[in-house]
């Protein structure tokens, strides 16, 4: 990370506590209590809370659209079946969420949400060429992060763009710093430590993580702190209890991504953190 790009501010009004530092609040795909995730009327209802940030998944068809849709196939919420990755954009668009929405389009979100920003999951390695070609399409490199449980699929996605362009850690060097972490404040292996992991992270902005894996805690005051020396947003995943919400925001994280943005915004508004 070489110093804060507009992804983790912009959107919000000039002046707002948000623009000044306050935790990031992500709507995850979207906000829809009727199970219309990624969806436009998913994402209209977030942006009409106030949400400035999406997080939303993208595949792409057999004829190069990109979609957003976070399962490989449109079997689970839609009235459709097959591999998004062997159906055409004619064919999907046949389909609908849930029985009442279409699949929408990258070139769709950017067109209906101008000036929000976009938390994108590259879910398989047919889409990182539409990816590129999209940003690149519509100027967008301020308005998206690039994620990926893939850090080889997330890194051939930024050496591909033009200008720089938000990123979030995928697995591997989540798990590295995890790992690593704690050794920075072990004397006699801090600075070679420090070196791997300076290089590991040299093109990340953020670690985007759940609050543990399995049995293993994750986001701990010690966690948030070594990010934060680093230079490191971290933004936890996914939570939709309040109490949670509250127990992080102690810990003094940068960002929540939540299915429960009316929840979200509540709590944010309580502790007087939202835009």
């Amino acid at each position: 990370m070489t110093g804060p790009l507009p992804y983790f501010s912009a959107g919000y009004p000039s002046g707002s506590s948000a623009a000044s530092g306050s935790p990031v609040a992500m709507a995850h795909r979207g906000f829809s209590l009727e199970g219309l995730e990624n969806s436009l009327a998913a994402f209209s209802s977030a942006v009409e809370l106030g949400f400035c940030h999406l997080e939303t998944d993208v595949h792409t068809t057999s004829d190069g659209e990109l979609l957003l849709f976070h399962d490989r196939t449109l079997d689970r919420i839609t009235d459709g079946r097959g591999r998004i990755h062997d159906l055409t954009a004619d064919e999907v668009r046949r389909v609908r969420i849930g029985g009442a929405e279409p699949v929408p389009t990258f070139d769709e979100l950017v067109a209906a949400f101008p000036g929000t920003r976009f938390n994108l999951d590259v879910k398989d390695w047919h889409s990182v060429p539409s990816v590129v070609a999209a940003i690149e399409r519509h100027q967008v490199h301020d308005r998206v992060l690039i994620a990926s449980f893939s850090d080889l699929r997330r890194r051939a996605v930024l050496k591909r763009l033009s200008r720089r362009t938000a990123s979030s850690a995928g697995t591997l060097v989540n798990a590295l710093f995890l790992v690593l972490g704690p050794l920075l404040s072990v004397r006699g292996v801090r600075s070679p430590v420090r070196a791997v992991l300076r290089r590991a992270l040299r093109d990340v902005d953020a670690l985007q993580v759940p609050v543990r894996y399995r049995a293993i805690p994750v986001v701990t005051p010690e966690y948030v702190r070594r990010a934060h020396e680093l230079g490191l947003y971290v933004h936890v995943w996914t939570i939709n209890d309040p109490a949670e919400m509250h127990r992080l925001l102690d810990l003094g994280v940068d960002g929540i991504v939540s299915d429960r943005a009316d929840l979200l915004k509540e709590v944010l508004q309580a502790r007087g953190q939202w835009g």
